[in-house]
């Protein structure tokens, strides 16, 4: 098991976050009609909002939200549409949580219409990769950056850690060009994407061995595609597969945990927590 630190991930309009001694659950809302679990749900303004609000009542320290479905065959959408499903709900959110808002794109302009909103964080599930100039809009406004690796539209390295090394080094090459301070950013091994079961399981075990990147880590399994194929459960019925992740992950360093089902994966890793604080405990204890 890793040893977990305390640092603090400074975000957007000033905020920060505690990562390391506690476990910070990230909430996924998608205000889309195609999502592959919650897909038209929370598709109207009034739902998102609601919706927010209830997972942070519920643990949820960030809100992040989407306007695009990443499933792998969902129906493209163009920055307009996007912009017009996230923006909305942003603003709404400013004034009525003190939670943190991530916006979920690639997209450089949304990423800048979004913090203008509100926004704390961008979400980038193609690693600054697709369009950089989301590097500077977070060096420019100090929004936090969490940065995903992704196998999609790439040859890959046949060995998962060394591709994630491969792929997340260039991403924070183009991060340091743009001036993103250090403590601005987080990393997400984005797990699902392009990723078949077993390289999944994978990146699990060996998840402990991104920590010489030296940045925190952000796990998003929930309710994954491989979560099913090693369950055998359909999408909406992956939550307790999930937080079995979430506590392997956390037992690998990991310090944000990005989930559907907020209630089930912050009881599991509050005890998670307790059992790692506890051991802190008793080592500090041997050494005296």
């Amino acid at each position: 098991m890793v040893k977990l630190g305390s640092s603090f991930w400074r975000v957007g309009h000033g905020r920060e976050i505690e990562l390391g001694s506690t476990s910070v659950i990230m909430a996924i809302v998608n205000a889309t009609p195609d999502s592959f679990s919650d897909g038209g749900r929370y598709d109207s303004v009034d739902k998102a909002v609601a919706h927010a609000l209830k997972v942070v009542e519920d643990g949820a320290g960030i809100i992040d939200i989407g306007g695009e479905s990443t499933r792998p065959d969902a129906a493209n959408v163009d920055a307009r549409e996007e912009q017009a499903r996230v923006l909305p709900v942003i603003e709404a959110l400013r004034g009525k949580t003190e939670a943190l808002i991530s916006i979920d794109t690639y997209r450089a302009d949304t990423a800048r219409l979004a913090v203008e909103a509100g926004a704390h964080i961008v979400n980038d599930i193609f690693g600054l990769q697709k369009e950089p100039d989301i590097a500077d809009i977070a060096a420019k406004t100090g929004a936090g950056l969490c940065v995903m690796h992704t196998g999609r539209d790439r040859d890959k390295l046949d060995d998962v850690v060394a591709d994630q090394f491969l792929f997340l080094e260039r991403s924070l090459e183009i991060a340091g060009r743009a001036g993103v301070a250090r403590d601005r950013i987080v990393l997400d091994p984005g797990f699902g994407f392009a990723k078949d079961t077993d390289e999944n399981l994978e990146l699990m075990a060996r998840c402990d061995e991104l920590q010489r990147l030296g940045f925190p880590i952000l796990a998003g399994t929930s309710r994954k595609r491989f979560v099913g194929a090693v369950t055998g459960r359909e999408a909406a019925d992956r939550d307790a597969g999930t937080a079995a992740t979430s506590v392997l992950l956390r037992l690998k360093g990991a310090a944000i945990f990005r989930v559907h089902d907020v209630a089930i994966n912050r009881d599991a890793l509050a005890v998670t927590d307790a059992m790692l604080k506890a051991r802190d405990a008793f080592e500090r204890k041997g050494t005296l």
